[in-house]
């Protein structure tokens, strides 16, 4: 019997069989045989219907309790694969402004890297078939038909296609494949899918919520970048995850040279207006994966993940080209040269030392090396000095 849908023929009502008008014994046992066959049914179905319940129940429990993008996209396709014992979970979001890509990348992860999830800018574009959906799709695979929204199917015989609605508007699909040509069929109730798709969508909303009010308070309202805690936050992660996986982690301290006098100069507006142009500047030279801070006053930080020495040395000049080869407007027409001193460090693996410990390292060693380049005379890109990291002086 199908573990995920409800039987629709169940119910509490039992139809009695015809009596004839002066019946036999036999005739009283053959009834009282149907009788307990259809008793029996109805206790199975009701017993499986029960169960059905009960796991869809902690399932949207779980969905509830959820916290955080990444966990309810985790808990929709590999949590929901898991629970209904299923091989195949597809979700397809509407996303057309980003807005969950750039809350996935915020909290490091690549969207891309989600192979059982897509992002679509325009889900009618998509798939303008199944954007017509209103309730649960349940029957047999058809590729020509299906493909687009099972892209890797392998021998599916029957889906599933839950559209998640919210505030009447279409926000993404779940899509559930069986092997089972009677997993899903047109005869099974979807009630409970129906329900498991909007409590879905509910949640999507409200974590996505949550996170934008996360991201306001690690976020410098001036720059735009990270604030000085959020970097707290993801420095020991960064950390651990380049020691389990031995790959390279470096760090740029980056400090706008004389910055007091463009304020003594011309005001702090036009200070304000330097530090948010220096921010864009650093942005557009880095990746996605890549964690830009504003550390403090005029001081900005990168954590810079599987990146070794050489390539943050490379990077680190060319921060500091862009931003010395052409200067930064200012109110009233002006504009001011503007030169960045950098300092550059490499993650210093060390058995000795806490993760915790390492991380304030890699921070410190590239805060030395940024008051090398200072006192070496400014505009310059400092390697710290370091068992593992010789000093050098770039071009």
């Amino acid at each position: 019997m199908d573990k995920l849908t409800p039987n629709p023929g169940w119910s509490p009502r039992i139809s009695m069989p015809k009596t004839p008008p002066n019946p036999s014994p036999s005739d009283l046992a053959f009834i009282n045989r149907q009788l307990r066959q259809r008793l029996s049914t109805l206790t199975r179905e009701a017993s499986h219907n029960e169960e059905v319940l009960k796991r869809f129940h902690d399932r949207e429990l779980t969905l509830l309790a959820t916290e955080s993008l990444p966990q309810l996209l985790s808990c929709l396709a590999d949590g929901m694969k898991s629970s209904f014992d299923l091989p195949t979970i597809q979700l397809v979001l509407h996303d057309p402004d980003h807005e969950l890509r750039h809350l996935l990348l915020h909290s490091g992860i690549e969207p891309d890297s989600l192979s059982d999830i897509r992002f679509v800018d325009e889900i009618s574009s998509f798939s303008p078939r199944h954007a017509r959906y209103k309730a649960p799709w349940l029957g047999a695979y058809v590729e020509q038909d299906h493909a687009i929204l099972f892209p890797n199917a392998a021998a599916l015989k029957s889906i599933a296609i839950l559209p998640m609605i919210r505030r009447s508007k279409l926000v993404g699909f779940i899509g559930l494949g069986s092997h089972d040509p009677n997993r899903f069929t047109r005869h099974h109730a979807s009630d409970f899918l129906n329900r498991l798709a909007t409590i879905s969508a509910i949640c999507l909303e409200n974590t996505a919520n949550r996170e934008h009010l996360v991201i306001a308070g690690l976020t410098d309202p001036l720059t735009g970048l990270h604030n000085r805690r959020y970097l707290e936050r993801r420095l020991e992660e960064e950390v651990t995850r380049a020691l389990r996986y031995r790959h390279p982690l470096s760090c740029l301290f980056i400090d706008a040279d004389h910055f007091k006098q463009i304020n003594d100069r011309h005001g702090h507006g036009a200070g304000d207006s330097v530090l948010r142009e220096l921010a864009l500047r650093v942005r557009e030279c880095l990746r996605l994966s890549d964690i830009a801070t504003r550390f403090g006053g005029e001081e900005f930080t990168l954590l810079l993940p599987q990146t070794d020495a050489t390539e943050a040395l490379n990077l680190a000049e060319r921060i500091r080209h862009r931003i010395q080869d052409k200067p930064i407007a200012i109110h009233g027409g002006e504009s001011v040269a503007v030169t960045v001193s950098i300092g550059v460090s490499a993650l210093r693996p060390d058995s000795d030392s806490s993760t915790q410990q390492i991380g304030e390292r890699l921070l410190g060693d590239a805060d030395s090396a940024l008051y090398e380049s200072k006192e070496s005379g400014r505009n310059r890109v400092q390697l710290a000095t370091t068992p593992a990291c010789q000093k050098t002086t770039p071009p």
